[in-house]
């Protein structure tokens, strides 16, 4: 942690958390970490321009796996615990990330909202590329007065502007691993079958950002223009689950596997 990171001295309540600044860090990266990513959320030998370095294009997404590092902080400081779950991620792009080259990252939280039994924490980590805020849903650290915050959104009534879906390969979370998140869940099955699962499971970060690919196929764009994209983690992804995607006009989308909804509140824009 960087120097002038201001966190409090003692465990805080959930509310006072909100506007506490985590710290700056400063990441680099090369353009084969950042084609590994792309392989590690789909991408295939024939996306010339996601996994050739003559032509690479890095995918706005990456930059998610060079700011994890701020929900950890929070958790080394006891603000929330091990039964917290990452509730829903955005990310809202400036500009293209370079093939490789270093980042300044500066991370903070923002509102923290009371659903009662639970807290949700809103990080944000900010750059001259992109803001990501992760929301953390956290258990028994609710019932402290704060704003309760939006709820859920409906799913549009419409017929969807189109579907497609991307098939997931059964090493998928052995190679995202490699980008950072190294959670035993996603390749111990010990580790998963605590947390109730028959066999480990992709991280939600990579099956999010593995729908981008389809997506951009379905409006024409390519994978690296987009500039605004959300989403809510409504269920499990295995590795080899086939993910199909449905979006409407104006970016809306959901994600599922076969019968179940597994990314909620979906939100993707291209340029």
């Amino acid at each position: 942690m960087s120097a002038g990171t201001m966190l409090p001295e003692a465990v805080l309540g959930s509310g006072a958390w909100a506007g506490k600044h985590l710290g700056e860090r400063t990441v680099s990266y090369t353009q084969d970490e950042a084609i590994l990513y792309a392989l590690a959320i789909g991408a295939s030998a024939n996306d010339l321009e996601l996994v050739f370095e003559d032509r690479l294009r890095v995918l706005p997404s990456f930059g998610l796996t060079l700011a994890q590092w701020a929900p950890d902080v929070m958790a080394q400081a006891g603000a929330f615990d091990n039964r917290s779950v990452h509730g829903s991620q955005e990310l809202l792009v400036a500009k293209e990330l370079p093939r490789s080259g270093e980042l300044r990252l500066n991370a903070r939280v923002g509102e923290v909202w009371d659903k009662g039994s639970a807290a949700v924490f809103n990080i944000i980590v900010e750059c001259d590329y992109f803001q990501a805020t992760w929301q953390i849903f956290a258990p028994d650290f609710g019932g402290f007065g704060g704003e309760r915050g939006p709820g859920k959104s409906a799913v549009p009534s419409a017929a969807p502007r189109g579907v497609a879906s991307v098939q997931t390969q059964p090493n998928q979370a052995a190679l995202y691993r490699l980008l950072g998140d190294k959670h035993h869940i996603h390749i111990d099955p010990q580790a998963a079958a605590r947390i109730g699962q028959e066999r480990p499971i992709l991280h939600g970060l990579a099956s999010l950002a593995a729908t981008t690919l389809p997506l951009a196929s379905l409006v024409g764009a390519h994978p690296a223009d987009l500039t605004e994209f959300a989403g809510r983690f409504s269920g499990v992804v295995f590795p080899g689950d086939e993910i199909e995607v449905r979006i409407w006009d104006g970016g809306s989308f959901e994600a599922a596997v076969g019968e179940r909804t597994v990314i909620s509140e979906g939100l993707a824009v291209f340029s």
